[in-house]
């Protein structure tokens, strides 16, 4: 049978997007390539806010997910003054979010939609597609209209430290970059930005001598890094697809935007994306109608452009060694520190995004 809807690309925003559309009474086929990540793949530590949860309870697929919780974001920045606390408590929220391997979320989603009976063979999707009400891309790639190039590469890795992780995540700004330590079980998911040059370098270098620059970048406030495992390295950009909707046709998570990973709001931008589409098409006589996709688009805006800019704006005042810049940012480090309704609205942001998932 015909689905109703075509979903290419079967990573979390794709499998995600289905399972909240067959809640919903929609018939669905998310066409993805069946390879698995090998195992001995690098880790990719990721953070899904406490909205996303809420996502994924809704989709029925949160149960089981091996998560640790963030409890609170400690933000800094190398050689100046201002810092900042973020809390659960500043949300009102159990958790500011979780961390998981992404590998791990990727499986556990297209294990379930699979068990749904939901997977179709990548090669089936152009037939199927060209026949269904409602065609989304969410490949993880496309054509762009924003092609901007950050001139950084991620180092990512596993970080074990004396004393271990528990629930606070760090996020530090330095002059070549900001560098986050997502606790992960008992160990830090590292997500380290800097100039390419240093990053292949660092990504190269022994043990030892990456862990005494980790430690000097880093400082002494989550203890001391005893070990390194699973580097690796990825250039970062900003792609963002200007037009998200067509003619039957929806474009979702890094099919319409990939971000900076500063603050952690790619994939959870990504997630909001298809609990916005899910809700449009819900209860409609068509899912790909035009009324359908521009009450999407219009649900999108203010959420996805703001996310976009700020995130954008972190990447490029965050960094640098202007004296004057660096003064400027740790006085709103300190003034956001010192004002419980800036945090909790900054907290609620970056969780929720636009608006709070009821």
């Amino acid at each position: 049978m015909q689905p109703e809807v075509v979903i290419l690309g079967a990573g979390p925003v794709g499998c995600t997007l289905a399972l909240l559309l067959q809640r919903s009474g929609r018939t669905v086929a998310v066409c993805g390539s069946s390879a698995r990540s090998p195992a001995d793949a690098p880790p990719r530590p990721i953070a899904l806010s406490y909205a996303s949860r809420l996502i994924l309870e809704r989709a029925d697929a949160w149960a089981g997910l091996a998560v640790t919780p963030i409890e609170t974001v400690h933000v800094s920045q190398r050689d100046g003054f201002g810092t900042t606390r973020l809390t659960s408590a500043d949300a009102g929220v159990p958790a500011l979010g979780y961390v998981i391997d992404y590998r791990s979320l990727a499986r556990s989603l297209a294990d379930i939609v699979r068990s749904r009976e939901l997977w179709a063979p990548h090669s089936a999707g152009p037939e199927l597609g060209e026949n269904a009400a409602l065609l989304v891309h969410a490949e993880g790639s496309g054509n762009y209209d924003t092609d901007k190039s950050y001139a950084q590469t991620a180092l990512i890795g596993i970080i074990e430290a004396e004393p271990a992780a528990q629930s606070t995540a760090y996020e530090r700004f330095t002059a070549q970059g900001p560098l986050a330590l997502l606790p992960l079980g008992a160990a830090y998911g590292m997500i380290w930005a800097m100039p390419p040059g240093k990053a292949a370098a660092l990504a190269a270098s022994d043990a030892s001598s990456f862990l005494e620059a980790l430690q000097y970048a880093f400082g002494e406030r989550a203890g001391h890094f005893r070990s390194v495992s699973g580097r690796s390295a990825a250039p970062l950009a900003l792609r963002v697809r200007a037009r998200k909707a067509s003619l039957r046709e929806v474009y979702v998570g890094n099919s319409a935007q990939t971000l900076h990973p500063v603050a952690g709001q790619g994939l959870n931008l990504g997630l909001r994306d298809a609990w916005d589409l899910a809700s449009s098409a819900a209860g409609a006589a068509d899912p790909g109608a035009s009324t359908v996709l521009e009450r999407y688009v219009a649900l999108r805006r203010l959420d996805a452009t703001a996310t976009i800019r700020f995130t954008d704006l972190l990447a490029s005042a965050f960094t640098g060694t202007n004296p004057l810049t660096r003064l400027l940012r740790g006085a709103a480090l300190g003034a956001l520190d010192a004002c419980t309704p800036a945090r909790r609205f900054f907290a609620r942001r970056m969780i929720f995004g636009a608006s709070a998932i009821p």
